[in-house]
This record gives C-alpha cells, sequence and structure tokens, in this order.
C-alpha cells in the first residue's frame, strides 16, 4: 500500500512540476497531502532517478530543467 501512495505521490507532483504550478514547497505539500519532509524525500528520490528538478524562488515554483516525461513503470522491448 505503501508504495501505490508514493507512486501516486509522484505522479501527482510531476504533474505539478509540468505545470510549473507547484508554489512554495509548504504548498505543494498540502497540494499532495503529505509532511514538507515526505516532500523533500519524493522530491531527492525524484532526482536520484534522473529528473532534473529545479525551483525558482522568484516564481515560487519547481520545474524541470529541460523538457521530459517522468516515467515509472515496466516497458517490455
Amino acid at each position: 500500500m505503501k508504495s501505490r501512495i508514493a507512486i501516486e505521490n509522484f505522479k501527482k507532483i510531476d504533474e505539478l512540476i509540468a505545470r510549473k504550478n507547484t508554489g512554495k514547497p509548504a504548498e505543494m505539500a498540502v497540494k499532495i497531502d503529505c509532511s514538507l519532509t515526505t516532500l523533500f524525500t519524493y522530491l531527492s528520490m525524484m532526482r536520484s532517478m534522473g529528473a532534473p528538478i529545479r525551483y525558482n524562488k522568484y516564481k515560487h515554483t519547481y520545474y524541470y530543467e529541460e523538457e521530459g516525461d517522468f516515467v515509472i513503470g515496466f516497458r517490455p522491448k
């Protein structure tokens, strides 16, 4: 169950980042219904998987430094 929640939160985070509509970290944590600590853990995990996540302190939003898709799952050959 925990892994399903994490995957759903990754999807929500990805959508917010792609739209550049995350808000400040505390606001984003509320949007995905998690603690600030958990949010930072998710962002760290996503970065370790290659997501080029940055934060714009003037626009108060996270964004991807380059275009791409954050994909979780198995892709058969």
